[in-house]
């Protein structure tokens, strides 16, 4: 697979391009590099509980994050398909967010056995 290299350093990561960390373009590669972004992961878990929610609620659930990364986080989970911003303004998961959702909570059984173990 050819990686194309992105102009911008801080541009969506997407499959088949170098990412932070990576230049493979491998797709899983790309996940992890928009899933370790600040506050993306925060972003997600709020719009899976609430389902919807105007961008002053999203961030007063999630207190802490400005405006400006809040406004890109959701660009970047926007051009994944991992969050649709409705016509009333309003944000909720993408087609592939729930799916995802799942894989990230079998995930975190895993890491709470792995941590028992560990520590």
């Amino acid at each position: 697979m050819a990686v194309r290299r992105s102009s911008k350093a801080s541009a969506t990561p997407r499959p088949g391009r170098a990412v932070r960390g990576s230049t493979s373009g491998r797709p899983i590669m790309a996940l992890l590099d928009l899933l370790g972004r600040r506050w993306a992961l925060r972003v997600l878990w709020e719009l899976h509980e609430a389902g919807a929610l105007g961008f002053a609620d999203l961030q007063a659930r999630s207190a802490g994050i400005s405006p400006s990364v809040l406004s890109q986080r959701l660009k970047d989970l926007a051009a994944a398909g991992l969050v649709v911003a409705g016509e009333n303004g309003r944000y909720m998961p993408g087609r592939d967010a729930e799916q995802l959702a799942r894989i990230l909570l079998d995930l975190d059984t895993w890491a709470t056995r792995w941590g028992r173990r560990v520590s």
